[in-house]
Parts: C-alpha cells; sequence; structure tokens
C-alpha cells in the first residue's frame, strides 16, 4: 500500500535532480559547451523559438562555440538574442557561422558561479525534503485511516529516508563536481 507513495515520492526525487543537473550543464565554467546556448530563445518571425532547433551547435576547439543556422537570414535575430541573454559573450558571424568566443573566468567570477551552484543545489535539496514531507504526511493519514500499521508506517518512513538522504547524496557530488569545474583554471 504506502509501496507506491515511496515509487512516486523517489520518482519526484529523482526527477529534482535530472532538473539540477541539466541546469548545471548550463552553468559555463570557462569551457565551450554547446548546452550554455540551450535557455536561448530567439524572436524568429514572431515566435520565441530555442536557438537550438534553429541549427547546429559545435564547439570545435575549448574556448569556441559555433552556430550554423539553417536559414541565414536569421543570423542578427540570433546575435542579437545572444546579446540580450545573460552570457556576456559577443558572436562575430561571417554570413554563414556564427562564433562565440568564451571568455576565461576571473577569480572573482568563479566565486559567484560557486555560489550559484551551492544555491541551486540547496534548492534541490528543499525540494526533495519537502517530497520527503508529503509522502510521510501522506504515511500519517494512512497510519489514522487503517490502511498501514504502525511497524509499516515506520519500515516506509525508515525507507524513505533512505532514499532521501541517497539523492541528497547525489545532489552534493554534482554540485561538488562542478564546483571542482569552474575553479579548475
Amino acid at each position: 500500500m504506502y509501496r507506491a507513495v515511496i515509487t512516486a515520492a523517489k520518482e519526484k526525487m529523482e526527477k529534482t535532480k535530472d532538473f539540477y543537473q541539466k541546469d548545471m550543464l548550463s552553468l559555463r565554467a570557462g569551457r565551450a559547451n554547446p548546452q550554455i546556448l540551450d535557455k536561448i530563445m530567439v524572436d524568429y518571425y514572431g515566435t520565441q523559438t530555442p536557438l537550438k532547433q534553429m541549427g547546429n551547435i559545435n564547439s570545435p576547439e575549448p574556448r569556441l562555440l559555433t552556430i550554423a543556422l539553417w536559414d541565414p537570414k536569421a543570423i542578427p535575430l540570433v546575435e542579437k538574442a545572444i546579446q540580450k541573454s545573460d552570457l556576456g559573450m559577443n558572436p562575430s558571424n561571417d554570413g554563414k557561422l556564427i562564433r562565440l568566443v568564451v571568455p576565461e573566468l576571473n577569480a572573482e567570477r568563479r566565486k559567484e558561479l560557486t555560489k550559484v551552484v551551492r544555491k541551486g543545489a540547496e534548492e534541490a535539496k528543499v525540494a526533495m525534503r519537502n517530497t520527503r514531507r508529503d509522502a510521510m504526511e501522506q504515511f500519517k493519514k494512512m497510519k489514522k485511516d487503517s490502511q498501514i500499521t504502525e511497524d509499516d508506517q515506520r519500515k516506509a518512513e525508515d525507507e524513505l529516508q533512505k532514499i532521501t538522504d541517497a539523492q541528497i547524496k547525489d545532489v552534493d557530488k554534482i554540485a561538488g563536481e562542478k564546483e571542482k569545474e569552474i575553479m579548475s583554471v
């Protein structure tokens, strides 16, 4: 009976962890990573279109991104969207290809980025704890309604706590790896 609650809570925590991990991929760490452009939306003929759906994004060198658009007429629109974004990069083009040079990170920016990583990790952990709390309340309600025994409730709570601890440990690991990547020169 309580298994469904545990399964649903675990899935929700997994989704939270996956979202955090994807969010960290889009964080610029001084290296060219095509995923830093995932959040950029271009006003393409009056429609907000994700940049990754408008062409091929490649990283031919460690600090260079190239964008080959399928519609070369959209180059000015894409450049404008990149300049408006919070990436802090200036695109250049040769009529066919947009080039983005990823600048080196200075010490101050690295510290700022590690704070962003920690804040995101904390938000993910809070979301997971909220999921755990909701599941615990469901267990109490099931016990009150005599759907499960007190032993089952205790067993379910213990199992859920172990799952929560493992998920939080994973988030900490992701955050630690990202911080290490940011701080390595």
